[in-house]
């Protein structure tokens, strides 16, 4: 898919450079938008030209390790505690005190996180099919069976340098297939998959992506942060949309209502057709939900 009037660059936060795309007016309410796992920038192909059409400035980088942004070689460097600063850092280059922030999967991950330790820094939150950082591990604690088998790839991915040689074989053939799968017969064209495969050939890109969760699965939260999770009891103050594909095949459903539930002003909104690929699947109406919600 090709969008029109995108702008490429390359912006520092947190001493790394992201790649980003830029699009809208230069004057406008900015919007940033956190892409998940496997995706870019390119996974809101759809959202872009529908914000930028409104007068949003739309800011959507390849998160660290993806892409074109730049590859720490640590796993340590994809804590959620720096990716958390990548996208502060964001704001700070551009200028912005606050901003609208909208995140699907890993990119929900963080930008719930952001919500939580930098509420000041944010207008509205939107979340597409991710829990908050917390629950999930909650859920493998307390011996949730269905989400454990639902997370086997998380605990696959652990094994160190074989996931990321599997899944570059025959053309990035199984996570190609993985993707297809996991969505609706036309959530994604060759066409997409052309775009997805160059993002994933990029030098280190692959063992980058692999590396967030492996991150995550060493206690990506700092000690004081897990203080503050753990027995603070955190609340999130932001205005909050959360939007979700009840056929994920990754999260339960169940998750989506525990996370809005720590939210003082929040709106829980299920697509019962959809898949982990909200923004895919429902793309016109994810939009004007998402148009309405920032207006309000």
């Amino acid at each position: 898919m090709t969008i029109p009037d995108l702008h490429h660059t390359y912006l520092k936060t947190s001493n790394i450079a992201l790649h980003t795309v830029l699009a809208g007016p230069e004057d406008g309410p900015p919007v940033i938008l956190l892409h998940g796992f496997p995706e870019f920038w390119y996974g809101w192909r759809h959202q872009i030209p529908y914000l930028a059409a409104r007068g949003y400035r739309v800011i959507a980088p390849d998160q660290r390790g993806y892409n074109l942004s730049d590859k720490p070689k640590a796993v340590n460097a994809y804590r959620i505690s720096e990716l958390t600063r990548d996208v502060v850092g964001l704001m700070d280059t551009l200028g912005y005190e606050r901003v609208h922030l909208v995140g699907h999967d890993w990119g929900g991950v963080v930008a719930w996180w952001v919500a939580t330790k930098y509420p000041d820094r944010l207008h509205k939150l939107v979340i597409l099919n991710a829990p908050f950082p917390t629950l999930a591990n909650k859920a493998y604690r307390q011996g949730n069976l269905r989400q454990i088998l639902k997370s086997w790839y998380i605990f696959f991915i652990q094994i160190p340098h074989l996931p990321e040689r599997l899944a570059g074989l025959n053309n990035w053939r199984a996570l190609e297939q993985s993707m297809r799968r996991s969505g609706r017969p036309d959530t994604f064209t060759a066409e997409d998959f052309a775009a997805y495969k160059q993002a994933w050939s990029q030098p280190g890109a692959m063992i980058a992506m692999m590396n967030w969760y492996r991150a995550a699965a060493r206690g990506a939260v700092h000690p004081e942060e897990s203080e503050l999770i753990y027995r603070g009891k955190p609340r999130i103050t932001t205005p909050t949309l959360l939007l979700w594909g009840e056929q994920d095949v990754a999260l339960e459903k169940s998750l989506a209502q525990e996370s809005i539930n720590l939210c003082d002003n929040g709106r829980l909104v299920f697509f019962p057709e959809a898949t982990h690929w909200v923004q895919h699947d429902e793309a016109d109406e994810v939009n004007r939900l998402i148009g309405e919600f920032l207006t309000e």
